[in-house]
């Protein structure tokens, strides 16, 4: 029962009461940042796909990750029933065929992963505890290219299963399909980085998801248009550099230099070695960058 004292007052009115209401010290094991970082990990992947939320949230991502796995699946059941020699598009070529399912993907989850913290302002209560703005950071990054490389890589998986199935090649498969996980991861690292930057510039998740789509659609577009210009006119050395303006089409490049991939540029010829190595850093400067964009956006935020 909580106690109570009467404290003696120096002048006429009720007499103030000191209550005792039963507080005690905190004596359990206190389990520091790598706890509150790897638990913000595990919620914001889980939240990417509405899980531990409510049944309208869970609607889109799943809807989405099913538009990715289906031609997957009928690519496998055309290669089986058909007894075709090999599958009829490359893991490597995937994603880019389905590049628009996973930008709407994106554009949906970075501002609900972020978003939702800077508009109700509770930004500053997970840095009351014992986690940095790098943990922060890291750990919501982290989570959204997890996110993105679940619903890329597993469509890749429905292949490869389905291609040993159809008895096909089993160290070509492999090959291919180690080849297709990297690439994914690539995309599913640069694209959780852009989009999350994006997100955390505004606290409104609508301005999010429309600037988000308006950057990974406006620059292919673009990029598209202009190389099949090029391509029409003969210009076919600017073609392979146009592809270091658009995200998509960076990884294209990417893969087409270093993984085997067959480009998707007019001409079908991916840039060269020595082009793929500025693709490559131009990748890994987009994702640095962003990171560092997102440590700025939250060193003001958590104020």
């Amino acid at each position: 029962m909580p106690e109570s004292t009467t404290a003696p007052t120096g002048g006429p009115g009720p007499a103030a009461s000191i209550h005792n209401i039963g507080y005690r010290h905190y004596d359990g094991a206190r389990l520091g940042r790598a706890y509150a970082r790897r638990s913000l990990f595990s919620q914001s992947l889980r939240g990417a796909y509405g899980l531990g939320r409510s049944a309208r949230t869970k609607v889109l991502p799943m809807i989405l990750l099913g538009v990715m796995c289906v031609p997957a699946a009928i690519l496998v059941a055309v290669t089986v029933f058909t007894k075709a020699h090999a599958l009829p598009l490359d893991y490597t070529r995937y994603a880019v065929y389905l590049q628009a399912v996973i930008g709407l993907f994106l554009a949906a989850q970075a501002p609900q992963s972020v978003s939702r913290d800077l508009r109700f302002k509770t930004v500053p209560l997970y840095f009351s505890r014992p986690i940095e703005r790098v943990d922060y950071v890291a750990a919501k990054c982290a989570a959204m290219s997890g996110a993105l490389f679940l619903l890329t890589a597993l469509p890749l998986l429905i292949l490869y299963v389905g291609a040993l199935l159809a008895k096909l090649d089993f160290a070509e498969q492999t090959k291919g399909f180690g080849q297709g996980l990297v690439s994914v991861a690539l995309l599913s690292l640069l694209f959780a980085a852009i989009g999350l930057v994006i997100a955390a510039l505004t606290p409104r998740r609508g301005f999010g998801v429309a600037a988000v789509i308006a950057v990974l659609t406006i620059p292919y577009a673009a990029v598209s248009a202009i190389q099949g210009i090029a391509f029409a006119q003969g210009n076919i050395d600017v073609i392979g550099w146009l592809g270091l303006f658009s995200p998509i089409t960076l990884i294209d490049g990417v893969q087409s230099a270093f993984l085997g991939a067959t480009s998707a540029a007019p001409n079908a010829i991916g840039p060269s070695t020595g082009a793929g190595f500025v693709y490559l850093l131009v990748v890994l400067g987009l994702i640095a960058g962003s990171l560092a964009l997102l440590m700025r956006r939250y060193r003001k935020a958590g104020l």
